[in-house]
């Protein structure tokens, strides 16, 4: 009887570890595959992006601003991408370094200068984020594909010897998602321009750039916070599950 139980337990180990790597293998395959899908004319945009939360958690506030023009470089190359989701989120990705930056300022001069570039990025990001969101938000799978095909030329010499369907594909996919997403970063951009309204002491231009954020996206924190803060009510807290899973995801 022990010998049978050990021995299922060494099958039960051997399947399991069989299951884990082969879960290891398919996550590495899917992930190459994605990579392999991403348009190769922005490829290198992603590839630098991936280095930004690092800066951002570090406070190399320096190193994301020039992270941050080198990929809109890229993106202003192309014609689809030059006014594209993607370039919304840096400038506020600027805006939010810029407010940062001015939060820990000692200077009233240094500070006034910083929330003024911080103001400008916040509003070019709402700009192209409300452009992005009036065209594509009620497209369907099709309708988009139409819409940004003439961007996938197979004339393009990005596109040389490659199979130029798989990317449209995925663009598509990054669009589908981005419908989704989209009003949530604009949210955050509306909650970051009440921040640096706040801290001009604009306080009723504040409140509505927090509602405006708050009737994109009900579960922006910080622009409850932020409001809280106005009307001098205690700061919510995220749960520890909500931060594992969001509220669409539980």
């Amino acid at each position: 009887m022990k010998f049978l139980k050990n021995k299922t337990s060494r099958v039960l180990i051997l399947v399991m570890g069989t299951l884990f790597i082969l879960a290891i293998v398919i996550a590495d395959w899917y992930y190459k595959y994605e990579n392999l899908s991403t348009d190769p004319r922005v490829y290198d945009a992603h590839l630098l992006y991936e280095k930004y939360n690092k800066y951002a958690e570090n406070a190399q506030y320096d190193s994301v601003f020039v992270l941050m023009d080198s990929i809109e470089n890229i993106y202003l190359e192309f014609d689809h991408y030059s006014q594209s989701y993607e370039v919304g989120v840096l400038y506020n990705n600027r805006a939010a370094a810029y407010i940062s930056l001015a939060l820990n300022a000692n200077d009233s001069i240094v500070k006034d200068s910083l929330l003024k570039s911080a103001e400008i990025n916040a509003l070019k990001s709402i700009d192209i984020y409300t452009s992005w969101i009036e065209v594509y938000e009620n497209l369907n799978d099709d309708e988009i594909k139409i819409l940004i095909q003439p961007y996938f030329s197979e004339n393009d010499i990005a596109f040389e010897n490659k199979n130029i369907s798989r990317y449209l594909k995925k663009r598509v996919k990054q669009i589908k998602e981005a419908q989704f997403e989209t009003p949530r970063r604009l949210s955050v951009s509306y909650a970051n321009y009440g921040i640096i309204l706040r801290h001009r002491g604009e306080y009723d231009n504040a409140i509505n750039m927090y509602f405006k954020a708050l009737e994109l996206w009900p579960d922006n924190l910080a622009a409850e916070n932020n409001l809280n803060v106005l009307f001098d009510q205690p700061q919510k807290k995220r749960s520890t599950l909500r931060k594992i899973f969001p509220k669409d995801r539980l």
